[in-house]
């Protein structure tokens, strides 16, 4: 991508170099969301990690479940893309988010997946994984914060449904 914008004087403001795009702009909403999810980020308002997780899975037309590794002050460790499946479900395999998890030494994880149909609301099979990958990290004693499910129309949080 070529640089058509520059930081402004006040943080968190940018100046045009030239004239932008649509793609343009979903880029650098792409990238400044990847910035507020790279390590030593604190996450302090649910609402912000939401919205940088929207932009950031809203758009794929295959489902991905991504892991949030935090440490024992819930910064961020390291958001890593886990498993990619088909328009309607991917493999999940607890054995892998637990070593994930043990490799990075994460005293916590918020589990993340997207719908490509847009509407985030969690299926019963939702709720059945989060549960088993729950008791796993468990087993290990890292916590578990939440699971979020992301869509066009939004994201959903089990942990605010009382399913976690």
């Amino acid at each position: 991508m070529t640089i058509k914008f520059r930081a402004g004087e006040t943080t968190g403001t940018y100046i045009a170099n030239a004239p932008l795009t649509e793609h343009d702009i979903l880029a650098m909403a792409k990238h400044l969301a990847s910035q507020r999810l790279r390590k030593g980020h604190p996450l302090h308002h649910p609402a912000e990690v939401f919205s940088y997780l929207q932009i950031l899975l809203q758009e794929y037309e295959h489902e991905v479940f991504a892991v949030l590794l935090l440490d024992n002050k819930h910064r961020v460790i390291q958001f890593q893309e886990l498993f990619r499946g088909t328009l309607d479900g991917a493999s999940v395999y607890p054995r892998e988010v637990v070593k994930l998890a043990l490799a990075h030494n994460a005293a916590a994880v918020i589990l993340v997946h997207n719908h490509p149909s847009g509407d985030p609301a969690p299926s019963q099979a939702d709720r059945v994984l989060t549960i088993k990958l729950k008791q796993a990290l468990e087993l290990v004693s890292i916590r578990t914060l939440d699971h979020i499910v992301v869509g066009r129309e939004g994201c959903v949080s089990l942990a605010e449904l009382g399913d976690l």
